[in-house]
């Protein structure tokens, strides 16, 4: 089974690692794959370049064999969108299952993403939630998703693709935006973000 968890990782801070590893150990899977963002629709330019964003990447999961760091969006000179990272997934790995781990409040608004209905033909969703959080889809996502919603997540491997499951971690409020708050303001961002990480980020002087 394949696992693929999309982000920014402008900067990859501590949150972003143990959401890999929580669903790593939960779904008992052999590896994880991280795949930053390559030019996203609708937001802001990054702050960090390509280059600085990847290699951030491959020092904070230096000591994690299980996850690994798959930069093809950032290789590709197009604008990135889930489905099509997918399609070229899905044509690499046959009938393997392939799990898309997202949060919750992108699977409130799926159905703005780019041929949304088409991600369930070409992989399982893993939407990862607050414990106790309800999540209120749209209507038209609640409708669709409704009968595709499995309890264990062994039912994955039954099928390529094509179910969602829930799982519920305890969030650590750590984010991206106040980690670059922090640093260009000169305060410490020690133990937000992994020691290489932040060496690194030190020696650059990124986001200062």
């Amino acid at each position: 089974m394949i696992a693929v968890l999309g982000g920014s990782f402008d900067p990859v801070h501590i949150g972003h690692l143990r959401v890999a590893i929580e669903v790593r150990d939960h779904l008992q899977l052999e590896q994880l794959r991280l795949i930053p963002c390559g030019q996203p629709p609708h937001r802001k330019p990054f702050v960090a370049t390509a280059a600085q964003r990847l290699r951030m990447l491959e020092l904070a999961i230096a000591d994690e064999s299980s996850l690994m760091v798959d930069d093809r969006e950032l290789r590709v000179e197009r604008t990135s969108y889930t489905v099509d990272t997918l399609t070229d997934l899905r044509a690499e790995s046959g009938q393997q299952p392939i799990c898309l781990i997202i949060g919750a409040d992108a699977f409130q608004q799926l159905d703005r993403w780019r041929q949304w209905m088409d991600l369930f033909a070409l992989a399982h969703l893993i939407v990862v939630q607050r414990p106790g959080y309800h999540i209120s889809a749209s209507a038209v996502v609640a409708k669709y998703t409704q009968t595709r919603r499995i309890q264990h997540y062994q039912q994955l491997t039954e099928n390529s693709a094509g179910n969602i499951y829930f799982l519920e971690i305890p969030p650590l409020e750590i984010s991206s935006t106040r980690i670059r708050m922090l640093a260009s303001t000169g305060k410490s961002i020690r133990y937000l973000v992994p020691d290489r990480v932040y060496h690194w980020m030190q020696e650059h002087q990124l986001y200062q």
